[in-house]
């Protein structure tokens, strides 16, 4: 027979266990990987990296403390993020941060149990990467870039700084899910704003060269920079042979105008991190990707390069200025 203490002490023990468990459950080191297409010396690709390290902290994760981070850097090199994520999925991390298409895919034909958040992904429906917006449905989630709609906004502010431009190429990256939707945008109101618009296509810095130099001639062209980790990865190429040819240029990432681009329009990216940094703590308290839906942009960044305007004999109209987010003189 089991005396009254002996009892007492079972039970509490028993209720007791289970508290420990989880509180060192809680305390237990967690691993998540990060996978981006930047080179580990890009500028851009750190400031990102630190705004979801930074988040990570206010949600009481702390590298070395209670959370170990493990980034990959693909250097825009399609077969290393391929073993890139092949890596970061052997080390069988908590939760995948993947930056943009270029990593995203490779992750999820690496894995289709470790949860994945990715972040700049422009259609990841398209892209195959979840079933729906608000139902993922499988181990991937995140934060989509922009709609389709986004192309008719880059060529209206295009026609808007530069009114002579009467051809306009859509420089994109081949293979990314959106551009095709995107270039539809701008070939719906390329009409009504007299401009011809033509897809540009370079899969890496010669092309790039190449294709921008071939539709320089002739005159009266512009450029749109469509969204990818291609273009924001030989950005300062694309920033240079765009004023080399004198070709007013729209961007759709900020950090080509704060680098010499004459004007980006396009969401926040450094805000997308810090938001992901909220998925990923949900997901290490135990909640599923599957059950998060997919988010879309709340901040858009309006950028304007005046130095570049003047350069290439531009002039900004006041309606526009006042529309901006950031003016780099």
């Amino acid at each position: 027979m089991i005396k009254r203490r002996e009892l007492i002490t079972l039970l509490g023990g028993a209720i007791a266990w289970p508290l420990a468990a989880r509180a060192q459950q809680a305390d237990r080191m967690r691993r998540i990987g990060v996978l981006t297409p930047f080179a580990a010396d890009d500028a851009e690709g750190q400031a990102r990296n630190t705004a979801f390290i930074q988040a990570l902290a206010q949600f009481g994760w702390t590298d070395g403390r209670n959370l170990q981070i493990e980034i990959r850097w693909g250097a825009g090199d399609a077969e290393r993020i391929r073993r890139n994520a092949v890596e970061l999925v052997a080390l069988a991390p908590d939760v995948i941060l993947a930056v943009a298409s270029a990593t995203t895919g490779p992750l999820l034909q690496a894995t289709r149990a470790v949860p994945i958040v990715f972040v700049q992904v422009a259609e990841p429906v398209g892209a195959g990467f979840v079933h729906s917006l608000a139902q993922p449905g499988g181990n991937a989630t995140g934060f989509m870039l922009y709609e389709y709609g986004i192309g008719g906004k880059w060529l209206e502010l295009l026609k808007e700084i530069a009114p002579s431009v009467k051809r306009v190429g859509f420089l994109q990256s081949l293979g990314i899910a959106a551009g095709p939707g995107q270039f539809g945008a701008i070939q719906a109101s390329a009409p009504s704003l007299g401009v011809e618009v033509r897809p540009i296509n370079a899969r890496d810095a010669s092309e790039v060269e190449r294709v921008i130099t071939a539709f320089a001639h002739p005159a009266n062209g512009g450029l749109i920079v469509a969204g990818g980790a291609a273009g924001t990865l030989h950005r300062n190429s694309i920033i240079k042979l765009a004023a080399r040819h004198r070709l007013p240029a729209v961007y759709s990432d900020p950090v080509f105008a704060t680098e010499g681009g004459l004007l980006a329009y396009g969401p926040d990216r450094v805000d997308q991190f810090r938001r992901a940094a909220a998925y990923v703590d949900r997901i290490l308290k135990g909640a599923k990707p599957d059950e998060m839906p997919v988010q879309a942009p709340t901040k858009y960044q309006l950028m304007i390069n005046l130095k570049t305007a003047r350069a290439l004999g531009l002039t900004m109209p006041d309606a526009l200025l006042a529309r901006a987010d950031g003016v780099i003189e």
